[in-house]
């Protein structure tokens, strides 16, 4: 299984792009601003796109990709999320005001674009990965995955901020190699951060104390220019973990 890190900002600037992973080739975990890193070439083989959630930095990549490879899609990219995130998407971007509805272009029986409700708990095969949708605790319906592989296992936090569902469900998997997590403000930054249901580096430790497992902590979300700042605090805080601090580019095969 290879993850590539094409955006892992909490905003924009310089080199900052927001929340996107490319799993194998073809499937997105999110589509912020990374996306744009891609090639023509490396867009038109995504199959797959898993939401966690329908801010803007997480799924505003979605409407131009899809118009950036329209002549090249043979079959509809799929997006999956929860039900309040589609809905979101369909409402709010894809409603012919923002963006035009590829769910029923070049015509509704064969469009570029379809959309895929999913739930809490429900798990979902592309190749030799399943992604299953886990439930965590951010100021809208927000989910986050774990992503299995006969040799690997995975999982990203989505927006949260402290919680038991995701952390259950990691203890549940047999093995976790690795864990992207958001840490999107520093500790000063403490009453923002759980009004805005985040993790800052003080609650963030607190609740890697329930996990079990030993994976790479990957760290992501950071607000733009505090980078270092929460990354100096996450190692202070957190003791007896492997921590790296992303910064976008990054290829980890697990």
């Amino acid at each position: 299984m290879e993850l590539r890190v094409l955006g892992c900002s909490g905003g924009i600037g310089e080199s900052r792009k927001t929340t996107s992973f490319l799993v194998d080739g073809e499937i997105l975990i999110d589509a912020g601003s990374g996306v744009g890193s891609l090639s023509l070439d490396e867009m038109a083989k995504v199959k797959h796109i898993f939401l966690t959630h329908s801010h803007l930095d997480h799924v505003h990549a979605i409407p131009l990709l899809v118009d950036s490879i329209f002549d090249r899609i043979e079959e509809p990219i799929v997006v999956h999320g929860l039900p309040e995130t589609i809905q979101a998407l369909q409402s709010h971007i894809f409603n012919w005001v923002i963006w035009p509805d590829f769910s029923r272009l070049p015509h509704p029986d064969s469009p570029v674009l379809a959309f895929e409700p999913m739930h809490p708990g429900e798990r979902y095969r592309v190749g030799d990965n399943v992604f299953e949708m886990v439930p965590v605790h951010h100021i809208v319906p927000t989910v986050g995955y774990l992503v299995t592989s006969p040799t690997a296992a995975f999982a990203f936090s989505g927006d949260t901020t402290t919680n038991d569902s995701l952390w259950n469900a990691l203890n549940a998997l047999p093995k976790l190699d690795m864990l992207v997590v958001e840490a999107a403000f520093s500790n000063e930054e403490e009453e923002l951060c759980r009004a805005s249901r985040h993790y800052c580096p003080k609650l963030l430790a607190a609740d890697l104390l329930k996990l079990k497992h030993d994976p790479t902590i990957c760290l992501t979300h950071a607000k733009p220019g505090e980078e270092e700042q929460i990354y100096q605090e996450c190692r202070e805080s957190i003791t007896g973990r492997q921590l790296v601090h992303l910064s976008g580019g990054e290829v980890f095969t697990l």
